[in-house]
């Protein structure tokens, strides 16, 4: 889906429907019927995925992989990793490989 090719901070619900030529309204009935949820949820679970593949594989900064998944704010970013990981992303980089989330 486009959204996973994404880590743009203004990717909004009209645009991806716009990009695969359909209506808002029928993206997110698909979104609904398909997978059981909503745009806003399936782009942060997507980003949390991303995520947490940037942070276990590697150095980057917590700040430069809220960029890259599409957070302008670093702080926000670390906000929805922990509501969503349970820990903090830099919590979440040092714990051993057989316990990521």
């Amino acid at each position: 889906m486009i959204v996973r090719l994404h880590g743009d901070p203004d990717l909004s619900l009209a645009r991806v429907a716009h990009e695969i030529a359909t209506s808002r309204r029928q993206l997110q009935r698909a979104l609904a019927e398909v997978g059981g949820t909503t745009f806003s949820r399936e782009l942060q679970r997507i980003r949390m995925k991303r995520a947490a593949e940037l942070l276990m594989g590697g150095t980057m900064p917590v700040q430069s992989v809220a960029a890259a998944v599409g957070y302008r704010q670093a702080a926000q970013f670390a906000k929805v990793f922990r509501r969503h990981h349970g820990v903090s992303p830099s919590s979440f980089r040092r714990r051993p490989a057989g316990l990521a989330a």
